[in-house]
């Protein structure tokens, strides 16, 4: 090991606690503000979700020309209801179409091979008398949240299935 020669200096503990306390004060400034951000992004992929699923629903009714869901998945204050598997999802009982109509945009009868509902999810493109093609609305199957959905298509966001006031949270907007 070499020693330093005379006249060679090193770091003063002056010069060393000066950064130090520098250090100190930025840490204080930018540790704080980092707390802001955390949980942000999962609070934005929430209501993003929820704006897709909404705008879906919408799509879908007016692609089926329906102006409301005969069978949807309602809020029923209960602990039943919410779903978040977007092939059953907002009416997966409905058959043959649309409620209002017996024939599809071709004029012809609704028949057995429509696939039953309206779903965000591999649903059956109504009125074509065969089965399928089918159209996804959404891209995921499974939502990270639990949706409920009025006759009227407006949805409503839990986080968890059961929709009791007393235990599953409703996001509003």
């Amino acid at each position: 090991m070499r020693l330093p020669k005379r006249g060679q200096k090193g770091f003063t503990l002056i010069e060393l606690l000066i950064v130090v306390a520098i250090l100190g004060v930025l840490a204080a400034v930018v540790i704080p503000n980092i707390g802001q951000f955390i949980g942000a992004g999962e609070e934005e992929a929430r209501e993003t979700e929820f704006s897709t699923i909404q705008t879906s629903v919408h799509a879908m009714m007016v692609d089926n020309e329906i102006t409301s869901i005969p069978n949807a998945v309602v809020w029923t204050d209960s602990a039943t209801g919410a779903e978040n598997d977007m092939g059953a999802f907002p009416d997966p009982t409905s058959v043959g179409g649309s409620a209002d109509k017996a024939t599809d945009t071709n004029g012809d009868a609704y028949t057995a091979v429509d696939a039953p509902g309206y779903l965000l999810q591999d649903h059956d493109k109504t009125g074509l008398g065969v089965a399928g093609p089918y159209v996804d609305y959404v891209a995921i199957s499974t939502a990270s949240y639990y949706y409920t959905c009025e006759l009227d298509g407006s949805v409503r966001q839990w986080d968890t299935t059961d929709c009791s006031v007393a235990t599953g949270q409703e996001y509003e907007y």
